[in-house]
């Protein structure tokens, strides 16, 4: 069963838990089938790259998935983790910040 989340790619996100805590980055990829994300510069890890044809071999960073309800919507004016919530406007469904009601 493939869930719909309330983050999408491309939104800025604040890590709530885990060893990353208090970071913040860009989404750059969702895997819904996981429930998880790809966040730029979160969750990085060492990996041993074997070298093939287009690459050489050696020690390399990368960024894993991390589980989505390990991540809040980060909010640049209040400078934090907001809750988002839906507001239909003019027959569309919209993204709104919970504590404010502004449209993100």
């Amino acid at each position: 069963m493939v869930k719909k989340f309330k983050l999408k790619k491309g939104d800025e996100v604040i890590v709530i838990t885990g060893k990353d805590k208090g970071k913040t980055g860009k989404i750059l990829k969702m895997l819904p089938k996981q429930m998880k994300a790809i966040v730029s510069e979160i969750n990085r890890v060492k990996k041993n790259q074997k070298p093939d044809n287009n690459q050489p071999g050696g020690i390399i960073d990368k960024e894993m998935p991390i589980h989505v309800s390990n991540l809040s919507f980060y909010d640049q004016e209040q400078k934090k983790g907001i809750k988002v919530g839906f507001k239909i406007s003019n027959n569309k469904k919209v993204r709104v910040n919970k504590s404010s009601g502004k449209e993100i």
